[in-house]
Parts: structure tokens; C-alpha cells; sequence
């Protein structure tokens, strides 16, 4: 298979129809490493709005669980997409996902808000570091993902379109940003989980790299400084020499897929492991879908 077959078989691909299928070959095979750095940076943009972080800091889910925390986010976008976005297994997984997140009384706008994180951070950081940029389909595919979680949780008022999800972003970041002491906390819990992976020698370094590597607003809001010119000339050097090597590199085969290998189960997990240990105690209801 040539470097880029994988991504003329995607523009043959419907957005719309195959969006899991697309998504799957984004993450699994075209841009693994750089779909969770994405996806790293999207739960770091959570962090900036006061709001948001101080419900996350009141569970306190991030400072005694981080690693857990993460890979259950991490995990409950694998299961709704797996099989495709009208199995039953996708719906298992947003039955369970809202009733975790019922137990909150959170505003709409809060669950677009992250949502569209989840569609706009991929899509930025591999425009800007991975082997090549995504094309239209790709784009098109994170929207229709997007919208498709939206209708499985309820959540009102999901765009139809990438650029949609952009501008709702942008938007309500700079209406809602703003440093809480919060904000602080989580991201520093968060940054602890993600550090935890690398060697301690390199975990100083891993952690400069990775503020450089942040936007001024959300650095702001985070409460941390701006980073040295120094650091932030480096650390995009460093990220964009490996996307050289990377396409130089063969497409990774179809029997190598880059699935999700969540620390806190490395003996496997079923999906009542995913979420805080109450949650089995609270009722799953019906999706919206499923109400009509």
C-alpha cells in the first residue's frame, strides 16, 4: 500500500454515511499519535472555561483518578464508534455516558462547547503538525461524528458542518474564558497524568514542550505564562521533524490498527468499568432517538 492510497480509497468515501469508517482509518491508521494529541489539547480547551472546571474540580475525578479519567474519555469515543454510530454497542456506551453525566446539571452549551472540541482539536493539530493535512472528507467525517454524539446524548443545537463547529468554538471561548485557580488545578492534575507516561528524566521537558506547544488564550486561562520563544520554536520543531519522518514511513497496514491501550485496564474492561464507581448505581434511561 503506497503512503497516500489510504487517503485517496477516504475521498471516495460519503462523509455522512461513512463517517465511522472514516474516523477509524484517521485514528487508527492514518494519524494515530497525532488524533490524540488532538484530542489531548481538546480536554486541556475544557480546562479554560471557570464553568467547566470548577464541576470537574469539585469531583475532584482528575486529582485522585487523572489516569482513569482520561482513558475513560478516551474509551467511551472507541465504543460509540467501533461498530458504527446506530449499533447497539454505540448506544450502550452514550446510555452509560449519560447517565454519568446526568447526575449534573450541566448547560447545553457547555456539552457543544466540548463536543466541538473533540471535532475542531484533531483537525487543527494535524493541520498544523501531522503528515499531511486532512482533506474535505475527513473534515466533513469529525462533523458528522460530532453531530451523531450530539443526537445520542440529547445535546441541542450541533452544527452540520465543520466550520460550523469551528465557529461555535471560537465564539464561545472568547465570551467564556477566563483564569479560575480551578482551571489551574485540573490542568495540573491533567498535565500529571500525561507526563506520568515519558520517563522521569524526560517528564520536565515533556512538560515544557507540551505548555509551549498551547495558544496565549488558553495559556491565560489556564494561569500559565507565555512560554520563551525559545521553547515554542523548539517544541514545533521537534513535533514537526518526527511528521517528516512519519511520512517517509510505509501507511501501517490494515492488520496493525492503532487501538486504544488505556492504562488503567491492562487487563481489558466492559463498559460498566468506564465512569466514577456510582454510576452503576443510577438508572440508565433511553436515548433521545430512542424516546420518538
Amino acid at each position: 500500500m503506497g503512503r497516500y492510497s489510504r487517503l485517496q480509497e477516504i475521498r471516495r468515501m460519503d462523509p455522512a454515511r461513512d463517517c465511522a469508517e472514516i474516523l477509524r482509518l484517521m485514528s487508527q491508521y492514518e494519524f494515530p499519535w497525532d488524533y490524540r494529541q488532538g484530542i489531548s489539547i481538546a480536554f486541556l480547551r475544557d480546562y479554560g472555561v471557570p464553568r467547566i472546571s470548577v464541576l470537574l474540580d469539585r469531583t475532584q475525578e482528575f486529582e485522585r483518578n487523572g489516569q482513569k479519567r482520561y482513558d475513560d474519555t478516551v474509551l467511551f469515543g472507541y465504543e460509540m464508534a467501533a461498530e458504527g454510530f446506530e449499533s447497539e454497542r454505540a448506544r450502550a456506551a452514550a446510555r452509560h455516558l449519560n447517565r454519568i453525566h446526568g447526575r449534573y446539571r450541566i448547560p447545553n452549551e457547555d456539552y457543544l462547547y466540548v463536543l466541538a472540541t473533540t471535532v475542531v482539536g484533531p483537525k487543527r493539530w494535524i493541520d498544523r503538525f501531522g503528515w499531511r493535512p486532512l482533506c474535505a472528507q475527513e473534515a466533513g467525517a469529525l462533523a458528522e461524528v460530532g453531530r451523531r454524539m450530539a443526537a445520542m446524548m440529547g445535546i441541542e443545537g450541533a452544527p452540520d458542518t465543520y466550520e460550523g463547529f469551528e465557529e461555535l468554538l471560537d465564539a464561545y471561548e472568547e465570551r467564556m474564558f477566563a483564569y479560575d485557580p480551578a482551571n489551574r488545578r485540573v490542568a495540573n492534575a491533567t498535565f500529571r497524568v500525561m507526563a506520568a507516561w515519558y520517563p522521569a528524566p524526560l517528564r520536565p521537558l515533556v512538560a515544557r514542550l507540551s505548555l509551549a506547544l498551547l495558544d496565549e488564550p488558553l495559556l491565560g486561562a489556564l494561569g500559565f505564562p507565555e512560554q520563551p520563544r525559545w521553547a515554542r520554536a523548539a517544541a514545533v520543531r521537534l513535533v514537526r521533524a518526527r511528521s517528516r519522518g512519519v511520512r517517509l514511513l510505509p501507511a501501517r497496514p490494515r492488520w496493525l490498527p492503532s487501538r486504544p491501550r488505556p492504562r488503567s485496564y491492562p487487563f481489558g474492561y466492559e463498559l460498566d468499568d468506564l465512569g466514577p464507581h456510582w454510576a452503576q448505581n443510577r438508572p440508565l434511561e433511553s436515548l433521545p432517538m430512542e424516546k420518538s
